[in-house]
């Protein structure tokens, strides 16, 4: 398997509860994201969180995984709808992530 390797950068300003940080990625794709404490926890009001970036992520790496497999039993998809949720909860005093797929 190939190695992939990708990059991305977060310049914070400000305390976690009051701060934003900006978010951006090595190809040039993604620029200046804005991230928060409350798209976290509470109303997102445009901005991006961690999580909404995980979800992103695994449900592209998760269609492409699908579309892989479908076209090598030669039924290749014309589209496919990938809704994943990253859901962040507390167990034992430490975060963790549940993605689910549907």
């Amino acid at each position: 398997m190939a190695h992939v390797e990708r990059t991305a950068e977060v310049a914070w300003s400000g305390t976690i509860a009051r701060g934003i940080g900006m978010a951006s990625g090595g190809s040039g794709a993604i620029r200046g994201l804005p991230i928060t404490l409350a798209s976290r926890f509470g109303a997102p009001e445009g901005k991006t969180s961690p999580e909404e970036l995980i979800a992103a992520a695994h449900a592209g790496c998760f269609a492409m995984a699908l579309g892989s497999v479908l076209a090598g039993r030669g039924t290749p998809p014309e589209r496919l709808d990938v809704s994943v949720r990253v859901t962040v909860e507390t167990s034992r005093g430490r975060l963790q992530l549940v993605e689910r797929n549907t």
